[in-house]
């Protein structure tokens, strides 16, 4: 399986919107509802080039007018906005506890979601998966609908077959993924275009594209989930790298709380919960049974929480003294009371163990939760096909 960023497939590309457009769209998108006199002032477009992008635009379906709003002089401004059925995206979600299809509108709420629990995720299993569950989806859509599906996102943890001793499955198995086009095979029954991405990276690019808008330019990101992943944005863009596998922030080596020399995805990732749960006759499933709500001992919670936080502050101390980020995000498959404690805890041992050289980064919380790789699966296609860059946005 070649691992390469958004790889594409399929070759109906109608729908792609010229450079123009797509900054028109992803405007608003980040600003919210604009007048065309507001697209134009800082876009630097000419009023009249605004005017027939944005009647362009609202002839296909994906921008409104709002209610017009009246000044003191002049005409009232008419602001513009997305409409949530102009258009819809697939994103498929590869984990290593269960798989997920969801549709999402144009405004990245979610319309439909399909989930299949399972041990370990083989390349068969994800094929005959996505293909039953978009000819349901499909069902469920009018003609219109269907046409306005502008493509499909895959969210899958890149080098399997390196996680040999994670899973209880054969060596077969596993390495049945190496050579394997996902992407290849789901696009040959797809009348739309096909990417793939890294989980965490997508993930990560759930929290650009549908987050909060007021992060900074430069921030790295974790999403934990069975295993601890991360992704990296600079200049407002997510960048993945040669390989599409940058910011691998479960490979970063750290020290536990023995000073042992191990990788952090030893460390914060759930897999160790789980362990942890099913080793004193617990039951560890329970942990992907919701993110929302945990019926577990706050006890394994909180030895859980605390060993995570040691290991994630050592690693995010040294991707700091490479990148001088300001702020760092960490998000996950955890009820968001779980996701408080750690941000908190990362923020503590940073404090406690400064490095001299360098400022200690702010800690957030992701705003995305959970869902945030099967939106960022989603956000492939519409990325593609419906925006520019954040940093070109003011560039015109």
């Amino acid at each position: 399986m070649d691992a390469h960023i958004s790889t594409v497939r399929g070759s109906n590309q109608s729908g792609m919107r010229a450079h123009n457009e797509r900054l028109v769209l992803s405007l608003i998108r980040q600003m919210g509802p604009q007048p065309k006199a507001e697209i134009a002032r800082l876009t630097k477009l000419s009023a009249q080039t605004v005017s027939v992008i944005m009647r362009a635009l609202e002839a296909d379906g994906l921008l409104e007018k709002g209610t017009p709003v009246r000044g003191k002089v002049g005409q009232p401004s008419i602001p513009m906005s997305l409409v949530a059925g102009g258009a819809y995206f697939l994103g498929l979600k590869v984990g290593r506890r269960s798989l997920e299809l969801i549709l999402t509108d144009f405004l990245g709420n979610v319309i439909t979601r399909i989930s299949l629990p399972h041990s370990f995720p083989t390349a068969d299993r994800v094929v005959e998966f996505a293909r039953t569950g978009i000819a349901k989806i499909f069902d469920d859509l009018s003609q219109d609908q269907q046409d306005r599906i502008a493509g499909l996102g895959i969210a899958l943890p890149f080098r399997i077959w390196d996680w040999a001793n994670t899973f209880e499955t054969s060596k077969d198995e596993l390495e049945a993924w190496r050579d394997r086009d996902i992407a290849g095979d789901i696009a040959a029954f797809c009348d739309f275009p096909v990417y793939l991405q890294n989980d965490a990276s997508a993930a990560c690019g759930a929290e650009l594209v549908f987050g909060d808008q007021d992060k900074p330019a430069e921030f790295l990101y974790f999403f934990i989930g069975y295993f601890v992943g991360g992704g990296l944005v600079m200049d407002n863009a997510l960048y993945t790298g040669r390989s599409g596998n940058a910011a691998a922030l479960g490979s970063i080596p750290v020290t536990d709380q023995n000073g042992a020399s191990r990788q952090l995805v030893d460390i914060a990732s759930l897999a160790e919960l789980e362990r942890d749960l099913d080793a004193s006759g617990q039951s560890g499933a329970d942990i992907w049974s919701s993110p929302n709500a945990w019926d577990i001992p706050q006890s394994f919670v909180e030895k859980w929480t605390t060993a995570a936080a040691q290991g994630l502050a050592k690693a995010v101390a040294s991707a700091t003294c490479v990148i001088d980020f300001e702020c760092v995000m960490i998000d996950g498959w955890m009820p968001a009371a779980v996701r408080h404690s750690l941000a908190r805890k990362v923020t503590k041992q940073l404090e406690i163990n400064r490095i001299a050289g360098i400022d200690v980064p702010e800690v957030r919380e992701g705003t995305i939760g959970s869902d945030a790789r099967a939106l960022g699966a989603a956000s492939l296609p519409l990325s593609d096909r419906f925006l520019v860059d954040s940093k070109a946005i003011l560039k015109g």
